[in-house]
């Protein structure tokens, strides 16, 4: 079928031309036709249908179209939905975890108009379970394989979202991030993913890592679609504090998509975010001429401290609000879940350990058990200082310091070769995703064309609570690069 975007749906549905009936029937029949190769959908929702045709009758009634009517979203399978379909993370141990009650970013949806056709795979734990895992594998959902090179990875842990908008298996998706999860899959599959300003997007009723890093973010083939989803997704939930800040603030990220909104603004070049492969330094050359011919000014080597300065800290902090986090939802599961806390789930992963550990541990979810509360000192301490390093001494700094509007590298190289016994094999030095992060600066990649046969993307990183303005930037790139391409689903690249 054809690629829609919100805004050609919604024409199509306000003119007769389609109905939502006839649009889910399609995405259906296309996941059916495909998606055996690229295996990014864990569940259907049974009742998509029904809320099409609801939404169906409600237009000839004569009700508007409210931004979202009618558009098939899929929701990244470690977000609850009150759907008939379990929240599993990927788990084995979650097969039985079905929701009372939407998560707030889905209820939001929702209430858009949008319709849930269903859940993509993941990486297992949303790739926090173990040393040399696999991204775009669960024990519940199987391997994810990235549709542009069948054999390539669709990298984590939101490779379902990535590979689903990528095939076309729906219009826009809703992915997760700690560090990397929205931004690496959307790179490597092609499309562009927006991690934004942590307290943009509630978290309540999905499954935590790290409260401190965690948001839901949109991704989509076009940032025009990627803005739209946001701004439906945005906004204060009582429910979740970190939302608080985001009061009174305006929730419009369409008002700076701009093709002229790189003319004037200035862009600092992350080089050493970057690689030092000739083939990606070239293609970095590439962008940066393209964003110069937009009007763009230039600062080409910025003096940017790799994420070594704090990874260890991150690493603390991870694990510490990792406990705290998944007992809290864990203890929150239906009786049916055979798992209440991280200890259970650890020795529950052992007792199967055919299915579950088979390709890789679970070093992740041990170290984590072993921390204390949130109250320890080393927690409290690693916070600090991942947050200083990170964004204090990092992002914000050269934000202020050469007066820029955003931070620009490549997000990512080209997707590795699946392994299933060595695991991940990251083929750059690119180091794009953890200061962001950890600072929670918003973070938005956009196609950049192709480097050896496979996408790769540009990074924006701007100030907090100025999202808008990257968006805006990057879709002027966006316009001017044209760096998108669609997935011809290759068993293996040509030699």
């Amino acid at each position: 079928m054809p690629e829609h975007s919100i805004a050609e749906l919604l024409s199509a549905y306000r003119s007769g031309r389609l109905t939502c009936e006839q649009v889910i029937t399609e995405y259906r029949d296309t996941i059916a036709q495909w998606d055996g190769e690229v295996n990014a959908v864990i569940a259907l929702n049974p009742d998509a249908l029904r809320q099409a045709r609801q939404l169906d009758y409600d237009r000839l009634s004569g009700k508007p179209l409210q931004s979202l009517h009618g558009i098939p979203v899929l929701i990244k399978d470690n977000i609850d939905t009150q759907d008939p379909m379990p929240t599993t993370a990927g788990s084995l141990a979650l097969t039985d975890n079905f929701a009372t009650q939407d998560a707030t970013v889905v209820a939001r949806l929702r209430d858009a108009g949008a319709i849930i056709l269903g859940k993509t795979n993941l990486s297992e734990w949303a790739n926090f379970r173990g040393n040399r895992s696999i991204s775009g594998w669960s024990s519940a959902g199987g391997l994810t394989r990235n549709p542009h090179v069948l054999n390539r990875s669709a990298c984590g842990s939101s490779s379902g979202s990535g590979a689903a908008v990528a095939a076309n298996f729906c219009v826009v998706a809703v992915g997760t991030e700690t560090d990397g999860s929205i931004i690496c899959p959307a790179q490597t599959n092609g499309i562009v993913g927006v991690k934004p300003t942590l307290g943009w997007v509630s978290r309540t009723g999905i499954i935590p890592i790290a409260a401190s890093q965690d948001t839901a973010g949109p991704m989509a083939r076009t940032v025009t679609d990627a803005a739209v989803l946001l701004a439906v997704m945005a906004g204060a939930d009582p429910l979740d504090l970190s939302t608080d800040d985001s009061k009174g603030r305006t929730i419009d990220f369409t008002s700076r998509l701009n093709q002229q909104s790189l003319v004037g603004a200035r862009i600092g070049i992350a080089r050493q975010w970057s690689s030092k492969d000739p083939r990606l330094v070239q293609h970095l050359d590439s962008c940066i001429a393209v964003l110069e011919a937009a009007g763009a000014e230039v600062i080409k080597d910025l003096a940017a401290a790799s994420s070594d300065a704090f990874s260890d800290a991150e690493l603390a902090v991870l694990y510490y609000e990792y406990k705290a986090g998944l007992n809290q939802y864990l203890a929150g599961t239906p009786d049916a879940v055979p798992v209440r806390c991280i200890e259970d789930l650890i020795a529950w992963n052992e007792a199967h350990h055919h299915d579950t550990l088979r390709y890789f541990g679970q070093e992740h979810l041990i170290a984590a058990s072993q921390k204390g509360d949130l109250s320890s000192p080393e927690y409290l301490q690693a916070l600090a200082f991942a947050r200083q390093k990170a964004g204090t001494e990092g992002i914000d700094a050269l934000l202020h310091h050469h007066q820029l509007d955003a931070i620009v590298t490549l997000s990512g190289g080209p997707a590795w070769s699946i392994d299933m016994v060595l695991g991940d094999n990251h083929a750059s030095d690119i180091d794009s995703t953890s200061a962001a992060a950890v600072s929670g600066n918003p973070h938005v990649t956009v196609p950049s064309g192709l480097v050896s046969g496979l996408p790769v993307g540009l990074s924006f990183i701007g100030a907090a609570w100025q999202d808008d303005r990257l968006l805006g930037l990057a879709y002027a790139f966006e316009q001017r690069m044209q760096g998108r391409v669609t997935p011809t689903f290759k068993k293996a690249l040509e030699p």
